[in-house]
């Protein structure tokens, strides 16, 4: 009983939303008054109704587009739905089992011989009253008067396919999905019909590239090689993290670094982005800073909150028995272990990152940043060997800087992950090359660079592995 009659309030497919659990062993997406409500079978007993509310989307067009990018890859979004329903089922649980002790507890406490001597006292009016009590209490638990959304039994639910019109060629998995049919508007049909050309066209582009680049010839670790793959400059662009998991398998790699921009603008309906890196990278360390469009601390805190190590100005353990320096873009309202210290210019943080570097006990092995600017000070002063950033949108170095005793360190930015042309690169297919760069450990520094690029024609590149060379190792 709590349990279906508990509710979560999440950020999903760029709304507010409300979930509540059911028996039905469906899937409901309740979306308001314009565009359909849509079913479709859950893989198990335990269905949801999901109510969607308000978002940030500039017109209903915009809404129907982003619906159908999220839902071309939606592992994120099932993910987090599931982790609702899970949470109430684990808070019910808990719950129902406090409510049953407490008669148990009763009839232990009150002992053999006081209830005994109870029941010889108790008559018919009382037990009257008794179950009176218990029924007004239920009711009142319950609240059967609030539950204002409509089962999805009184609704007239049709096939996709028979609502789009047997001319609309339906892309394969949408089968079995229904919607709503008493909004019949040609204009709803057209919204539907275009968003599912476009959800058509992603995952279509998208799945193909993810099957490419489990095959690529990329340079294979060694013994003793740690390789991470490194993304940044996301901006929303959910169809690449399966593209850029799919590359990381295929070199090797064990852990994920993210560069920031993850978003547009760090708002929290962008969470579907978040989710959607976090489910994509599931099972490898993770570590990430905020880039100067995640403003504000929600995109720190959320990826914190979902298994990310946020570098936050302190030296860490990194990959591979490594070192790691880093923090969020000052540009963005993170400044790491700064953050209480307001109006810092990004030269500030620069020297602070550099104070930082030298004055660590260990050698800094990465300063992640997103911009790799805010590095430039520390690798003069020869204090880091490498140096990671994005924020540029296009690809630069490795480029080796010498400090002023000879020491070497380099500077590289990686090109932005999801195509990103301008700050949002939502879309069927990215607008410009998006990047995946893997960085090679071995010995507890940086010893190579691959990158690889998947162009919006769909054909990738792969780059050379340029080997990072240090005075010592070239000394031997």
């Amino acid at each position: 009983m709590l349990f279906l009659t508990g509710s979560r309030s999440i950020e999903l497919a760029s709304h507010d939303a409300v979930v509540r659990p059911n028996l039905s062993g469906d899937a409901v997406l309740l979306t308001g008054p314009v565009l359909p409500d849509v079913r479709l079978p859950s893989s198990g007993p335990v269905g949801v109704d999901i109510r969607l509310d308000k978002t940030d989307a500039g017109s209903t067009g915009e809404l129907a587009r982003r619906y159908a990018y999220i839902a071309s890859q939606p592992e994120g979004q099932i993910a987090k739905v599931t982790d609702a329903v899970e949470d109430l089922l684990l808070d019910a649980a808990l719950r129902g089992a406090v409510l049953g002790l407490v008669p148990i507890g009763v009839w232990v406490l009150v002992g053999h011989r006081r209830r005994r001597d109870l029941a010889s006292r108790v008559h018919l009016p009382q037990v009257l009253i008794g179950v009176g009590v218990v029924v007004v209490l239920g009711v009142a638990l319950l609240q059967p008067w609030s539950r204002d959304e409509p089962s999805d039994d009184d609704l007239d639910w049709v096939a996709l396919q028979t609502f789009l019109g047997p001319e609309v060629p339906l892309p394969e998995g949408l089968e079995d999905v229904e919607v709503r049919g008493d909004v019949t508007t040609a204009q709803t049909r057209r919204l539907v019909e275009s968003a599912v050309d476009t959800y058509d066209k992603s995952k279509v582009f998208y799945a193909t590239a993810a099957e490419q680049a489990a095959t690529l010839d990329l340079r294979q670790p060694e013994d003793g090689d740690t390789v991470v793959a490194f993304v940044s400059d996301r901006h929303d662009n959910i169809g690449m993290d399966p593209v850029a998991r799919a590359v990381a398998d295929a070199a090797g790699a064990s852990a994920v670094y993210d560069g920031g921009d993850d978003t547009s603008n760090g708002k929290s309906w962008e969470a579907f982005s978040l989710d959607s890196v976090s489910q994509a990278f599931d099972g490898l360390d993770r570590w990430a800073v905020a880039g100067n469009h995640d403003h504000g601390t929600f995109v720190h805190d959320y990826l914190d909150s979902h298994g990310w190590t946020m570098v936050d100005g302190e030296v860490i353990p990194g990959p591979g028995g490594t070192t790691l320096l880093g923090v969020d873009d000052p540009r963005s309202s993170g400044l790491g272990s700064w953050r209480d210290e307001t109006g810092l210019s990004f030269d500030e943080v620069e020297q602070r990152l550099a104070d930082a570097a030298c004055d660590s006990e260990e050698r800094v092995t990465t300063m992640l940043v997103h911009d790799a600017n805010l590095g430039r000070e520390a690798l003069a002063r020869g204090c880091v060997d490498l140096v990671l950033g994005g924020h540029l949108h296009v690809r630069s170095g490795p480029t080796e800087v010498l400090g002023p005793d000879g020491e070497v360190g380099y500077t590289y930015t990686t090109g932005t992950t999801g195509g990103a042309a301008y700050a949002i690169a939502l879309g069927s297919k990215p607008r410009r090359d998006a990047d995946v760069s893997l960085v090679t450990y071995r010995d507890g520094r940086p010893a190579g660079i691959q990158w690889v690029t998947l162009q919006p024609n769909g054909v990738f590149q792969v780059g050379d592995y340029v080997t990072l060379t240090y005075p010592e190792a070239a000394a031997g």
